[in-house]
């Protein structure tokens, strides 16, 4: 009978027990909300409810190759045509280095809070150390959403991509159900395949995951590699400032200015994708403190690289009004009389690029829902980590299977509008709560002041985004954006000078602070402001099931893991007797 007081009894035990506790909702919201984990609690506590410890076996080359895995999948093969034909021509080369930048100062946001809580959580960890509970669980069911679909939507590119390689049309690959609607009527079994292999691999072991990446990642390099050689080789220089119609197009690096380069860079930025799921790893690196800055910024910069040299590649082979949208690399080598057979090369390189990009996706989405489950805001079922295989088996299974399921039906221009806009607005938030964490000790700092910056920036950030894609060209333009840069500089100058840090990491920490992250901030926020209206249609009703969820089931569940952790420390139970009583 003790042992039974000791635990606080479940709101999900009856069905009286559980209107008792929605009547209770906005007593337990206000309690649980804005309620902020700490480092600690994550490292000990809440790690402890996956049982079994995920064993420490990556370094900092596993870290590259599982980083420029991530991001070198096909999604190069076709952005790069849509933002040199209709934006940035030849400086397209331009686009993609200012994209890197971008990804490398979210890199570094990441980077800190890894370092600093080298868990498998990954934003949703440092979110919920910053902002608390909801704010957490808002962003990290978003991100998780969007690592589902978008992994749908690769698996099924695979299938394009390699009927290219062998020459076989897509079509051949899948057949129709005439009584689906349009979109979900294309059955892609091989797309299921795929996503079920990885799922095994993933499950069976963390280091085979990273051999086999590694290897499927050389395999990819060598193809890119391959086609940078023969654009250099084959291409023109001319091409970079003279169009194929020059009466219908203009001419010179920057056709379309500066304004076309920075547009093509937020197209491009969704190349760079892919680098947040290194951070998920951190709870399975040997040497955090070391490997974990060297494999993020390291894949960062040489993905970087690869994407300029294939870009200035591409502007060689043709003159940009004459690149083809979406397949820019394959349609170039089709136009030449005996090179068609480059475009089956692409075809393959892309093939293993989009395996690469997958895996490491699927890595980093069942790590995510891991620690997710960790919190008590999703069943513990998810959190847990098989004791022989020390990977998240539970969380990494259900998870293939939920994305095999929508692979096999949904056609790719449908789960493409839907994805992007959940993982941009993570990269915001974690970059703002560097700045929160750096200048706000709870309990003893004022944080209105910090918060108020990052409102005020936030605010600025959004309105240089909205003048700069709405506003009509002219001087009354550029005097609106540089207004807004001033008082954006300002902003930043005014709180540096005004508020001290409270805090500084004792390992890494991000540079130049709030400067960089601030520069984050704002280009995440212009990159948002590029997005089409599907997006955030599909953000915005997810959000709100996302709401629904916490308030029918996640702050009720928190709540009884608050009190049981409570009970705990009143009645000297032990650590892992309290956290088998608080899953319900």
């Amino acid at each position: 009978m003790e042992d039974n007081q000791d635990v606080y009894p479940s709101s999900f035990s009856s069905f009286r027990a559980y209107l008792s506790a929605l009547a209770q909702t906005p007593t337990r919201i206000a309690k649980r909300a804005g309620s902020a984990s700490t480092s600690f609690e994550e490292l000990s506590r809440a790690k402890a409810r996956s049982g079994s410890d995920m064993k420490r076996s990556l370094r900092w080359y596993d870290l590259i190759g599982l980083g420029v895995g991530g991001m070198v999948g096909a999604g190069v093969f076709v952005t790069a045509g849509t933002a040199s034909l209709y934006h940035a021509g030849p400086a397209v080369v331009v686009s993609y280095a200012i994209a890197g930048i971008c990804a490398l100062l979210s890199g570094f946001c990441y980077t800190e809070f890894a370092v600093d809580i080298p868990l498998a959580g990954g934003a949703f960890t440092y979110l919920r150390v910053t902002f608390g509970e909801f704010a957490a669980f808002l962003t990290g069911a978003n991100l998780v959403l969007d690592y589902v679909l978008s992994n749908a939507a690769i698996a099924r590119s695979f299938t394009a991509y390699l009927g290219i390689a062998i020459g076989v049309s897509t079509s051949k690959w899948r057949f129709t159900l005439s009584f689906l609607p349009k979109g979900f009527n294309q059955i892609d079994v091989i797309a299921v395949l795929v996503i079920l292999i990885i799922t095994l691999i993933i499950c069976y072991s963390t280091r085979e995951s990273s051999l086999v990446n590694m290897l499927l990642t050389l395999a990819h390099l060598t193809f890119i590699g391959f086609i940078i050689v023969i654009g250099f080789c084959k291409g023109d220089s001319r091409n970079f400032t003279t169009p194929e119609d020059p009466s219908s197009h203009p001419g010179g690096f920057m056709p379309y200015g500066i304004a076309g380069v920075f547009n093509g860079a937020a197209i491009v930025y969704l190349s760079y994708i892919g680098y947040d799921a290194v951070s998920t790893m951190a709870e399975e690196v040997k040497h955090p403190v070391k490997d974990i800055p060297i494999g993020v910024s390291g894949s960062v910069a040489i993905v970087t690289v690869l994407y300029c040299l294939m870009a200035t590649s591409m502007s060689m082979l043709l003159p940009y009004d004459a690149i083809d949208r979406d397949a820019p690399f394959s349609a170039a080598f089709k136009r030449e009389k005996g090179w068609g057979w480059v475009a089956n090369v692409i075809g393959g390189g892309a093939s293993f690029g989009i395996l690469t990009s997958l895996m490491v996706a699927m890595l980093g989405q069942a790590r995510y829902v891991c620690v997710i489950g960790r919190s008590s805001v999703v069943p513990a079922w998810f959190a847990r980590v098989h004791p022989k295989t020390s990977t998240p088996v539970n969380a990494s299974a259900s998870l293939g299977i939920l994305t095999a399921a929508i692979a096999l039906f949904t056609d790719l221009d449908v789960l493409v509008e839907l994805v992007t806009i959940g993982t941009l607005f993570v990269f915001y938030m974690v970059a703002s709560a560097v700045v929160y964490r750096r200048y706000v000790n709870v309990g003893t700092t004022n944080p209105w002041p910090t918060a108020l910056f990052l409102c005020c920036f936030t605010l600025t950030s959004i309105l240089f985004t909205l003048i700069w894609h709405f506003a009509p060209p002219g001087k009354p333009k550029a005097i609106l954006l540089g207004i807004c840069s001033i008082i954006g500089i300002a902003l930043l100058q005014l709180f540096q000078w005004l508020v001290p840090q409270a805090w500084k990491p004792e390992f890494w920490g991000v540079p130049f602070m709030p400067w960089l992250p601030s520069a984050s901030i704002f280009l995440n926020i212009f990159l948002l402001g590029s997005l089409n209206g599907a997006s955030y249609m599909r953000f915005g009703v997810f959000s709100a099931l996302t709401v629904v969820m916490y308030v029918l089931y996640s702050v009720h569940a928190s709540f009884d893991a608050e009190q049981n952790r409570l009970l705990s420390q009143k009645a000297g139970v032990p650590l892992k007797d309290i956290e088998r009583g608080a899953v319900v």
